[in-house]
């Protein structure tokens, strides 16, 4: 009798082991599976000034080309020079800013629109203004955002678009107070190709801005 009745006992346990291994497998079956999502954009005020800085430099970009064009019929050839070399330039920050902008897993976008040609002397007052406004107000402004999200990569590509607008003015203003004199024949100015600093003259071994050697810096006319 008490080996039938330890045989029943032990039959009553493997049927429970069985059970419980039965009602897990259904419970695993039914757990949500891991999905593999897509990144989605780091929305923050920052990714938004990025892509407002991209399409103002993509704009600016084909705005000086035209400029050059312009400076080009009317026998300004150092101006036309001038804005080629900032067109490059503008090119440099667009590029710099677009690197950021997928890291934060965003696409760049710009809309570049018709640029607004007038007379090289009028020209080069709407240079002035658009160079004087982003080192003035826009780069600030997005410095001290990138500063407050914390994003060191967006403070960089700003910090260094804002200081080769601070030169642009500079050389536009020049152009604009010297005109007569600029009407030459095209001379080289030289632009960095990592920050956009550009200058008519070499004199120095590094750039100012990021210290790139200076027998990278590309030669425009």
């Amino acid at each position: 009798m008490r080996t039938v009745g330890l045989r029943t006992v032990e039959f009553c346990a493997l049927v429970l082991v069985i059970v419980l291994a039965f009602v897990w497998l259904v419970a695993c079956s039914k757990a949500p599976t891991s999905q593999v999502t897509t990144a989605q954009p780091t929305a923050t005020k920052t990714l938004d000034n990025l892509q407002t800085a991209f399409n103002g430099e993509s704009n600016a970009k084909a705005r000086y080309l035209a400029f050059a064009e312009k400076a080009e019929a009317e026998g300004y050839g150092k101006v036309a020079s001038l804005f080629r070399a900032a067109s490059r330039a503008e090119d440099i920050h667009a590029n710099n800013h677009a690197e950021v902008i997928r890291k934060l897993g965003a696409n760049p976008y710009a809309d570049v629109k018709t640029p607004e040609v007038k007379s090289t002397a009028e020209n080069l007052q709407t240079a002035i203004k658009g160079e004087s406004y982003e080192r003035d107000a826009m780069y600030p402004e997005f410095l001290k955002q990138a500063r407050e999200d914390g994003n060191k990569d967006a403070f960089r590509t700003f910090n260094l678009a804002k200081e080769a607008e601070a030169e642009h003015a500079k050389l536009y203003t020049e152009a604009s107070n010297n005109l007569a004199a600029w009407k030459t024949t095209a001379q080289p100015f030289y632009v960095c190709p990592s920050c956009g600093y550009t200058t008519a003259t070499l004199n120095f071994d590094k750039c100012p801005v990021d210290f790139t050697p200076r027998d990278k810096f590309i030669a425009v006319s």
